[in-house]
């Protein structure tokens, strides 16, 4: 999938993921897409929360040797 900056939350525990997704949210402009990588166990349930209580849309999120990419779309706020 395409996307316009990634960020890197491997090895963080929540809340860590979430706050370096929201950095990485208010870096970019409205309808663009942020890759997250992360191995917090409890991510999928978190961004899912955030996404859902923020407006971001979570367009998808893939396991790839025990690292879960997450891909975001920022909505306008």
């Amino acid at each position: 999938m395409k996307f316009d900056l990634e960020v890197d939350a491997i090895g963080l525990k929540c809340p860590l993921p979430i706050l370096y997704c929201k950095r990485g949210l208010n870096s970019i402009k409205d309808n663009q897409i942020i890759k997250i990588k992360t191995t917090d166990k409890s991510a999928h349930k978190d961004f899912k929360s955030f996404c859902e209580k923020t407006g971001h849309q979570l367009l998808s999120h893939v396991v790839e040797n025990k690292v879960t990419i997450f891909y975001i779309k920022r909505s306008s706020l």
